[in-house]
């Protein structure tokens, strides 16, 4: 019998499909639609940062670089968050990468095998799934709930710990759902993840946006001799360098030591010119980081003012990041008929909450990290919208 050529593999061919891509592209058809989709500062990079990479430019950093990141730039990681954690850290602890998706991407290579499975949030960012898939992995969702007020629970987690768990994924503050776990559950989580023996992957992109008097706590400073975790992170949000593609992953030695001969057959090193800029990033001054932050606190205020005047749709106030997860339940509507009929007839842009995970059905994720103006555009034509219903 001659062999049957197979075109495309099952990994690639069942990838799973994002409901985010699915709206950017019908938005595509709507070019003067309102948009409150991307998960994006709106601010350029500062100015300080952009002069140093292109000063790495100009020094010739342009040439192959050490696949874990330049020792100043993994220093510095190290620096910052031995401070911030209240534990020892060295650059042996740090992974640079593309961005924290290749961070996460380093992290589950490192604690996941074909079959085995990992716990994630539900409503939680979607490549996690896909991620997962591609190692051969199985995602094992646990509810969040807004009568929860959006935060992972412990007891939910060990519900869903099976012989098969080797990780899980936590995200605080958590996009889509603005919200910052509280202590005591991550202390928790550290409990189960000893008693059980699997890593905690925690994705805290958002750790330097926040509100008010939110208390945003790593897994990291939970217990000092507490090691089961991978932090993911990265620059893109906090110092709004996103095309910068800088990211990075902070664990015990020998979970981040594999990952430099990953990088090395994937895309051996991150350009010197980027680290450059994101060692000017860590080491100057942060009063852009306060400003933005600041602005977009008022932002914030403003859609949650807005929102609470429009029926039928209501929203838990967040305590980070740049996102609403507003409840349209009352509108009897699917999210994705919600956001649908939103952009083709009210000409806004905005994501279905079912793009998150089955338990975000019946919300829409808004994105408040747009000019005042547009938020008030926005609001106005949510408003128009629900005064039709």
């Amino acid at each position: 019998m001659p062999h049957t050529y197979r075109r495309i593999s099952p990994m690639a061919q069942n990838y799973p499909a994002s409901n985010i891509r699915k709206m950017f592209n019908l938005a595509l058809d709507y070019p003067n639609a309102v948009k409150v989709t991307v998960g994006e500062p709106d601010f350029n990079t500062p100015e300080h940062i952009k002069a140093a990479g292109i000063r790495g430019i100009e020094n010739n950093q342009t040439r192959y670089v050490a696949n874990a990141g330049i020792p100043p730039l993994r220093s510095a990681i190290a620096g910052k968050y031995s401070g911030r954690w209240g534990r020892e850290l060295s650059s042996d602890n740090v992974m640079v990468s593309f961005g924290a998706m290749e961070a996460l991407t380093f992290a589950l290579d490192v604690t996941v095998s074909p079959g085995e499975e990992v716990i994630i949030p539900d409503p939680s960012f979607p490549n996690y799934v896909g991620q997962i898939h591609r190692l051969g992995g199985v995602a094992v969702p646990v509810p969040v709930r807004e009568d929860a007020g959006f935060k992972l629970r412990a007891e939910d987690i060990r519900g869903a710990i099976s012989d098969k768990t080797t990780a899980i994924i936590i995200n605080s503050p958590s996009n889509p759902l603005g919200s910052v776990m509280d202590r005591a559950e991550l202390e928790k989580i550290a409990d189960l993840a000893e008693e059980f023996g699997f890593a905690v992957i925690s994705d805290e992109v958002y750790d330097q946006i926040t509100f008010d008097d939110a208390q945003f706590t790593s897994i990291a400073e939970v217990r000092p001799g507490f090691d089961r975790f991978l932090v993911v992170n990265s620059f893109s949000k906090t110092y709004a360098m996103t095309g910068w593609r800088c990211g990075f992953v902070i664990g015990s030695v020998d979970l981040i030591a594999p990952m430099a001969f990953l990088q090395e057959g994937i895309t051996s090193s991150l350009p010197g010119f980027v680290q450059e800029a994101a060692l000017a990033a860590i080491e100057g001054p942060q009063t852009d980081v306060d400003m933005m932050v600041q602005s977009y606190a008022q932002r914030r205020d403003l859609i949650t003012e807005r929102i609470a005047g429009i029926d039928g749709i209501s929203m838990l106030r967040p305590e980070a990041t740049f996102y609403a997860f507003a409840n349209i339940k009352d509108w009897g509507l699917t999210s994705w008929e919600a956001a649908t009929a939103l952009l083709e007839n009210h000409g806004l842009a905005t994501i279905p909450g079912s793009a998150f995970g089955a338990q975000g059905e019946g919300y829409l994720r808004l994105t408040f990290s747009v000019a005042p103006e547009t938020i008030e555009t926005a609001c106005d034509r949510i408003a128009d919208f629900a005064a039709t219903r």
